[in-house]
């Protein structure tokens, strides 16, 4: 594997998946009972941004200034995007993690939210970033950090206990047939939990566009399934990433009502080339 997310780390893929995972949390929170978290693809849990700041290349130059950094140059911030940035700068002055400017992962961003009636299990396969995230989660009762492959995990973890589950899938996409593995996991985890959450972070590149399980989603048999997607640029633009979104299947009830509005504002502050805009639109409506 020669994905190295350090050097990604923050940039507005990043921020993206950030908010929504967040977003999602809070609304898996409205009810007192608690529920299950996976997250099935981890990483290391934290990075720290001054090491992309030493590229070696221009391609291997740190994209987190178009990303977390113009949100911190902003004002009139959507409530939900000050949230997110509010959780990120918690992360840094708690001082748990190493580094000259420290940004938490999905783990790291979710760990801090979580209540005591609320279990979760960060899976990740790379023996090197699994033991970054062992070192960086000190984990409590019912959370559980496993060097294990995520797809095998939706098997193994589902259905939970609770009943009540949120499910992040996020993988690199380096494999040639990732989205097919992404789709299956998908079926197997809604035959497992047919009320389960399911979130599925995507690159939108200038090779692929979106990846075909979005697309099979609008024809084939899923529950309520909205997708929100960030473009920085236009579908003619030549940069290699010009866009990326999350999938989520069986959504929290109304979560589409003020998230769509933060997904138009980011749109607005993160675009790169024209066409750029942010949106959420559903594929498979409630009924």
């Amino acid at each position: 594997m020669n994905y190295r997310h350090h050097y990604h780390a923050g940039n507005f893929a990043d921020v993206v998946k950030h908010l929504i995972v967040l977003a999602l949390v809070e609304a898996m929170q409205r009810k007192p009972k608690g529920f299950f978290m996976l997250d099935t693809h981890a990483g290391r849990g934290a990075y720290d941004l001054a090491l992309a700041d030493r590229g070696d290349s221009l391609e291997r130059k740190p994209e987190w200034p178009d990303g977390w950094g113009r949100l911190t140059a902003t004002e009139n911030r959507p409530e939900l995007v000050q949230r997110y940035l509010d959780a990120v700068e918690a992360f840094g002055r708690a001082e748990t993690f190493p580094g000259a400017n420290p940004y938490p992962g999905s783990p790291c961003l979710v760990a801090p939210l979580l209540r005591e009636q609320d279990r979760a299990t960060w899976c990740e396969w790379q023996p090197d970033e699994f033991e970054l995230l062992r070192d960086t989660l000190v984990c409590r009762r019912g959370w559980r950090v496993e060097q294990r492959d995520g797809y095998e995990a939706i098997r193994g973890c589902l259905p939970p206990v609770e009943r009540r589950a949120l499910i992040l899938i996020d993988p690199p996409y380096e494999a040639e047939r990732e989205a097919e593995q992404v789709w299956s996991a998908l079926r197997e985890g809604l035959r497992r939990l047919p009320g389960g959450t399911f979130a599925i972070w995507y690159p939108m590149t200038e090779r692929v566009g979106e990846p075909a399980f979005v697309r099979r989603a609008t024809s084939e048999t899923l529950p309520p399934t909205w997708t929100a997607e960030l473009s920085v640029a236009g579908t003619r633009s030549l940069l290699k990433m010009r866009g990326a979104g999350v999938m989520v299947v069986n959504p929290p009830w109304q979560l589409d009502q003020s998230l769509a509005p933060a997904m138009d504002w980011l749109g607005r502050h993160l675009a790169q080339e024209a066409g750029g805009r942010g949106d959420l639109r559903w594929l498979v409506p409630e009924k």
